[in-house]
């Protein structure tokens, strides 16, 4: 059996220190990688024109306690 090749669509970014940060989200994006991500790290991706999704866009929930609750899914269970 052949080894199925593993394409990565989406990431989701979010970290205090951006070293560097601008570089992985280019390679990402020129590779057609959709970024998600929230708070300051959404804010640095636009300003060094690298697009994102917000993160509320896909979970539904709007960012809250600094950002620390903005990843949770919304869930109806």
């Amino acid at each position: 059996m052949q080894d199925a090749a593993l394409k990565i669509t989406r990431a989701l970014i979010s970290v205090s220190d951006k070293t560097g940060l601008d570089k992985l989200a280019a390679a990402l994006h020129a590779h057609g990688v959709e970024i998600i991500s929230s708070g300051g790290t959404l804010k640095y991706l636009a300003d060094h024109g690298i697009p994102a999704t917000p993160i509320e866009k896909v979970t539904g929930n709007p960012e809250s306690f600094g950002d620390r609750k903005s990843t949770r899914l919304n869930s109806s269970h």
